[in-house]
């Protein structure tokens, strides 16, 4: 398997942090801004390349220089992964599926101005999501309550054993397959694939690096690649962005 790992391109709450330093204003669910629809069109074109011509050497390969050959495209349920998603599948021609676990730290949260606390936001529901992307194929459990229901915001604790479902479930998908599969994510839920890719123990500069003491930066639009063949996980590369012109480099 080939995995790319695509970070979703700018939100409003990434304009927002980044503009004010702040939260304040958030979206549970933020839509893409502008540049974030010009990062998207741009990663789409850049993974619908198609190799042609001789082979290439394994170099030039490992980088995608040639290339990405997509198989499989999967998105979180948030708006702005879906979006940036729908211009890859376009792009590529490819089904795109739903996939509710790969969703950002927290899952769907607001602040509840009336009592101060941070509370779970249902999301949309079935009817919106065919009606907004009808080429979004949806999982069958998926109802009328909205995809993330009646809870309340995801706890810290809960972050690691999440990405441990979707790394173990994408092996058991595609691990002994030649499949490229394309997971447009969060810069948060990446963090968590990585250390369930790389499961350490200990602490910075002790034996087994543990990861809460490490972070990968993961730009809006970026790619990141894991290959996994004969039961190894290499990465070889993160948050590639030479897709993207300087100044639509964000996050």
């Amino acid at each position: 398997m080939q995995l790319y790992i695509l970070r979703h391109a700018q939100s409003a709450n990434n304009h927002l942090y980044t503009t004010t330093n702040s939260s304040v204003g958030r979206q549970a669910d933020p839509p893409l801004t502008e540049i974030g629809h010009q990062q998207a069109q741009l990663l789409a074109r850049h993974l619908a390349t198609v190799p042609a011509g001789e082979a290439f050497g394994a170099h030039a390969m490992r980088h995608n220089r040639h290339g990405f050959g997509l198989t499989h495209l999967y998105t979180s349920l948030m708006l702005r992964a879906i979006v940036t998603a729908s211009y890859v599948a376009e792009a590529t021609s490819l089904p795109l599926h739903a996939w509710p676990e790969a969703h950002e730290w927290g899952g769907l949260h607001t602040l509840d101005e009336a009592t101060g606390e941070d509370v779970g936001v249902p999301g949309p529901d079935r009817t919106f999501f065919a009606d907004q992307f009808p080429h979004l194929r949806l999982p069958e459990t998926l109802g009328a309550a909205g995809w993330w229901g009646d809870r309340g915001r995801e706890q810290r604790d809960e972050y690691l054993p999440r990405a441990q479902r979707v790394w173990a479930e994408l092996l058991a998908r595609h691990g002994d397959t030649d499949d490229h599969v394309g997971l447009v994510t969060h810069g948060g839920f990446f963090q968590s694939l990585i250390a369930a890719v790389v499961p350490a123990e200990g602490t910075l500069g002790a034996p087994g690096l543990a990861l809460e003491h490490l972070r990968f930066t993961v730009s809006n639009a970026s790619i990141s690649r894991i290959d996994v063949k004969d039961g190894v996980a290499r990465v070889l590369y993160t948050n590639q962005v030479a897709h993207l012109p300087d100044d639509l480099i964000t996050g």
